[in-house]
């Protein structure tokens, strides 16, 4: 290509100078030849130099490309991210070892209750969901096997902050090597599993597993609860609710013969419970064989012809309990149509078909993974819950029915915070202070307001455990004894001022006696001196 000189002549490149031109443009070195135009032979280095400068220099800028986009260079890079963020956590915390259906509803539950939360799971998608969820606290989360000991030291189960490990994978034995694990390398810790099959339960329990929970044994029991005391399942349900639910409307099956559809580990869970209440059963199972179903009507339920063997319209109630969300709307849509007046209890398996189930609007629906939820509820926020459930269940319909009334009175119908309080030096030196002082403390005055004494707070004591013996709705003129452990219900503003009682004894002593105790040195030398 031709061009000119400085004097308008025409000129042309030879091919060195075509070839040296290009070669720092096209590299984008594009320098200018200073101070001096360069002779032929400083061009030649310098095409030279730009040459084996320039082809290593790609390389290696593609290798570290490569290497940041290496799968395996990332993952060491967020696994080492993540056990920093754990070793830096100053609160205590719980580990889930994964984010399922139930593990999302635990840690939404906690995180509203203030609570932090460590994510171990296996699935990406799953914890794509976790972290676009909107959550108060930062929950760091790991993608890993939690099976493997390693990642569960990185989750920090070996912190001293850990307050314990739940397990809800839907394979029983991913559940038991985690337990397992756990069990071994720190024995003293929380370990809350989740476990269908009789075997897998027994091994967890040999180990030393802490709560072992089996959502189908737990709804027939609370199926039985709602038959013979539905005041007592109705508490049940609301205090290991999820912040901002609502009590629950009552629902009260009747009593006579059921029809049950499907033998599974639910069904079975089921007509145990229902025959423990003295009511008779009729079961459609589409394989007895495999089920174990000796006296059954075969097939799916979901063919009148089916249900009409089993004498549906005769019948007070239908489950239908199969793993099949589709057949099950299917077998209460065809049994209502038979039987209108049937009370409906209805297995949901999947909580993305929700919508469809809420359309039907069965009297009881039944979701594994909520169960599992609410259970896991109870021994994590406190210790005392727990307890305080388990004696539950022994107490009367009457007996819940007026404490339902009572704390929806003080509370509202929301659901409510539940904690527990020790009395001790730590937890509460107020109390501990004014009983070395031979100043007596009773339990009505932790439910006085310190900013006006007259006025209670929105909490109510359900439970004092007293020498590891547990005392329900104790009165409130009971004295407060040091080792006391008092179980509250009562509205987060309460949660939140019940400290101030517990650790200043001023406002103690305000509460109690209506005293304002000073607080300057001048104000105690002026008060000892008019004494």
């Amino acid at each position: 290509m031709p061009g000119t000189d400085d004097r308008g002549n025409p000129w042309q490149m030879s091919i060195f100078q075509a070839l040296y031109v290009i070669s720092y443009t096209a590299t984008t070195i594009g320098f200018g030849e200073v101070p001096y135009p360069f002779s032929q032979a400083q061009r030649l280095w310098v095409t030279f130099s730009i040459y084996m400068t320039v082809i290593p220099w790609f390389y290696a800028i593609g290798k570290i490309i490569t290497l940041l986009q290496d799968v395996g260079l990332r993952q060491v890079i967020t696994t080492e991210r993540f056990a920093r963020t754990v070793r830096q956590l100053q609160e205590p915390f719980y580990i889930l070892c994964s984010y399922g259906q139930s593990a999302s509803l635990i840690t939404h539950a906690l995180d509203e209750k203030g609570m932090r939360v460590v994510v171990i799971e296996s699935s990406p998608e799953r914890l794509n969901e976790l972290e676009l969820a909107d959550t108060k606290n930062v929950i760091p989360y790991l993608c890993a096997d939690a099976v493997l000991p390693e990642n569960l030291i990185k989750a920090g189960i070996l912190h001293p902050l850990c307050s314990g490990v739940v397990t809800l994978t839907d394979n029983d034995d991913v559940n038991l090597g985690i337990a397992i694990a756990v069990k071994l390398m720190n024995p003293d810790l929380l370990v809350v599993a989740r476990a269908e099959r009789d075997d897998i339960a027994a091994n967890m329990a040999s180990f030393g597993t802490d709560h072992i929970i089996n959502p189908y044994t737990l709804f027939g029991d609370q199926l039985a609860m709602c038959v013979h005391a539905l005041g007592t399942y109705l508490l049940h349900e609301w205090l290991t609710g999820v912040p901002g639910d609502t009590l629950p409307p009552p629902e009260n099956p009747p009593r006579g013969r059921w029809v049950v559809c499907g033998y599974g580990r639910f069904g079975k869970a089921v007509v145990e419970n229902l025959e423990r209440e003295h009511i008779t059963t009729t079961i459609i199972e589409a394989m007895p064989e495999m089920t174990g179903c000796a006296k059954c009507i075969v097939g799916s339920g979901t063919e009148a012809k089916t249900l009409l063997e089993a004498d549906i319209k005769n019948a007070v109630g239908i489950v239908a309990g199969t793993d099949n969300d589709i057949n099950n709307l299917s077998i209460v849509m065809t049994a209502f149509e038979l039987n209108p007046k049937l009370f409906v209890v209805i297995r949901k398996n999947r909580r993305n078909n929700g919508a469809l189930f809420k359309k039907f609007a069965a009297d009881i629906t039944m979701q594994p993974t909520e169960i599992i939820a609410h259970e896991c509820l109870a021994h994590l926020i406190s210790p005392l819950l727990a307890q305080f459930l388990t004696l539950l269940r022994s107490q009367s319909n009457e007996w819940a029915n007026k404490l339902i009334s009572e704390l929806v009175s003080v509370v509202g119908e929301n659901v409510p915070e539940t904690w527990g309080v020790t009395i001790d030096a730590e937890n509460a030196p107020a109390i501990g202070e004014l009983i070395k002082n031979n100043q007596p403390v009773l339990l009505r005055h932790l439910t006085l307001d310190p900013a006006m004494r007259e006025r209670r707070l929105d909490l109510v004591p359900i439970m004092l455990v007293r020498n590891s013996q547990p005392t329900l709705v104790p009165a409130l003129d009971v004295p407060i004894h040091y080792g006391d452990r008092i179980l509250f219900c009562g509205t987060p503003l309460a949660k939140s001022i019940l400290p101030t009682l517990l650790n200043s004894p001023k406002t103690l002593t305000y509460v109690i006696d209506g005293i304002d105790l000073p607080n300057s040195i001048f104000w105690c030398w002026l008060k000892n001196k008019l004494q």
